[in-house]
């Protein structure tokens, strides 16, 4: 654990690109192999499964440091972070052991078998001999909440330096349903890949936006400068449901989602359509509700993720389909490396051949002569049930990854209001101690309603600046939230907006975020909720 301690410290310590690579190098070549694999599971979000509840680490922790629950909370209110706070709280030892992470996670995994006395007595004596940055990874780990700020290209660029092996081998080798258990680092760096896994997917091609350093969308002669030639590219609407590859090897079927959660059982009105396919191919496409012959919103979906049974009330309600646009493996050969224009030709030929057209639907591509057709077009999204467009070049490969140049989205400008920030709540990480989680309201006649959380948007020097009138506007807390004087007006983007009976608003927002914040407008001319219900297009 000291290792990679003093790894995540380092990490966390800087934020430049070079230097992070170096700091993970310099890890993977003094650590031994089974440090490595452990490590690249949980860079790669494959954590332990947690043993002991939050209540209960929190209690022993307040046992172990002799101080009273009050007390401990109004740290965690400081902190902003359980695994933080209570290393911070526990009396400093040096720390004795030796058990590198690969240990201390066998050993969190086998807390299964152990009474709730013996888990305490464990946990006791872990924490009592280690360093305090060591009992804040460990901590991490423990609760489920480790995360770190480095990305996951970055950790398969330290290893295909170290290994020699090209990064898009490494990537495809890590995709799919994996543990440290059952692969080892040799087995990710050898030459060869012997994995015989049916199931492991591409990794996802991702697009970069059109404009992504303000909502303010670019004029058609902007694209056209930047993009060239519009005969060289292909137009597809940008469909909102959940990104996902549709697989079938040798008589199995896999869905796995661009988070690589693997989901075929939740979708199992997609089955059919999959087995029909031939053995060896690979789409890649979205996942998405489809009722009376177009796509339903991302709010229709979510009625479905997360629900453990499928209720055949669900499942008539919520129908789904899969939108198909690439076609990555065509009769067990891998075509990622062919041109667009000929895995379209491909993707074509198997939805010719498909006897469940309404469940495997192919993403049109949309004809246009000029980009100002386009963007004439592009107008019209939310008509067509789609968020703008997907722009890809004829002749690109799919890429690992997000590469700039061939892939674009050119999404439409978010719907916006103005509204009241009432509520506010401190960040976490390096921001725990700002106030950056706000609450927004509208107008209701004389009344503000909240119908909006949102965190992103504003700049740093901004944030400091919006604390600081928090801190010394706060009229009430409550635990960690607190209620501050209606004075400053912020204007809300969104994607989307859907009815909702658990808000109070009566409404619920997709992806709100801060667009700017309105220091020439008073309260009185933040908008209303009829503005909102307007947006509804009821």
């Amino acid at each position: 654990m000291r290792d990679f301690a003093g790894l995540f410290a380092a990490l966390d310590e800087t934020n430049k690109t070079n230097e992070k690579v170096s700091i993970l190098k310099d890890y993977f070549t003094s650590v031994s192999d089974s440090e490595k694999i452990h490590t690249l599971a949980l860079f790669t979000g494959r954590k332990p499964k947690r043993q002991i509840n939050s209540t209960l680490v929190k209690q022993w922790a307040m046992e172990m440091a002799n101080i009273p629950q009050w007390l401990f909370e109004e740290s965690y209110q400081v902190v902003g972070d359980l695994g933080e706070t209570i290393a911070l709280l526990l009396p400093e030892t040096k720390g004795s052991h030796e058990k590198d992470l690969a240990e201390w996670i066998a050993e969190i995994n086998s807390l299964g078998s152990l009474t709730e006395e013996e888990r305490k007595v464990w946990l006791v004596e872990s924490w009592g001999s280690m360093t305090r940055q060591e009992r804040f990874v460990f901590n991490k780990i423990l609760t489920g909440s480790f995360r770190i700020g480095v990305s996951q290209s970055l950790i398969i660029k330290a290893l295909a330096e170290i290994s020699g092996l090209e990064a898009a081998t490494l990537t495809h080798r890590i995709m799919g349903n994996w543990s440290p258990d059952t692969f080892s680092f040799h087995d990710l760096i050898q030459e060869q890949d012997p994995s015989d896994d049916l199931s492991r997917p591409y990794p996802f091609c991702l697009a970069y936006a059109i404009q992504e350093t303000s909502d303010k969308q670019k004029s058609a002669g902007e694209i056209e400068a930047e993009l060239g030639d519009p005969e060289e590219w292909q137009a597809e609407w940008k469909w909102d449901g959940i990104r996902a590859q549709a697989i079938h090897r040798e008589g199995k079927i896999f869905i796995w989602s661009r988070g690589e959660e693997l989901a075929t059982e939740k979708f199992p009105e997609l089955h059919a359509f999959l087995y029909e396919l031939p053995s060896g191919t690979v789409l890649d496409g979205e996942a998405i509700c489809f009722i009376d012959g177009h796509p339903m919103p991302f709010n229709v979906l979510q009625t479905r993720i997360g629900r453990k049974n499928l209720s055949k009330k669900i499942l008539a309600d919520n129908p789904m389909a899969f939108i198909a646009y690439d076609c990555l493996e065509f009769a067990g050969d891998d075509i990622r490396s062919m041109p667009l224009a000929h895995r379209r030709s491909m993707l074509e030929r198997l939805y010719d051949l498909s006897n469940h057209k309404e469940i495997f639907r192919l993403s049109p591509v949309v004809k246009f002569s000029t980009w100002e057709d386009l963007y004439n077009l592009r107008l019209q999204s939310r008509e067509n049930f789609a968020e703008g467009f997907m722009l890809k070049r004829l002749n690109s490969i799919y890429q690992t990854g997000r590469k700039r140049g061939d892939w674009w989205k050119w999404k439409v400008d978010p719907l916006s209001v103005d509204a009241v920030m009432i509520y506010a709540q401190k960040g976490h990480g390096r921001r725990a101690d700002l106030y950056t989680d706000y609450t927004f309201a509208v107008w209701d006649g004389d009344k503000l309603v909240p119908f909006a959380k949102a965190y992103s948007g504003l700049t740093d020097k901004e944030i400091k600046q919006v604390d600081y009138f928090i801190k010394r506007n706060t009229l009430e807390k409550f635990g960690p939230v607190r209620t501050v004087k209606p004075e400053l007006v912020f204007e809300i983007g969104f994607e989307g907006i859907n009815k909702s009976s658990r808000h109070k608003s009566g409404v619920a927002l997709r992806f709100p975020r801060i667009l700017r914040w309105r220091q020439d407008k008073k309260i009185e001319d933040a908008d209303t909720i009829d503005v909102l219900r307007a947006m509804l297009g009821d």
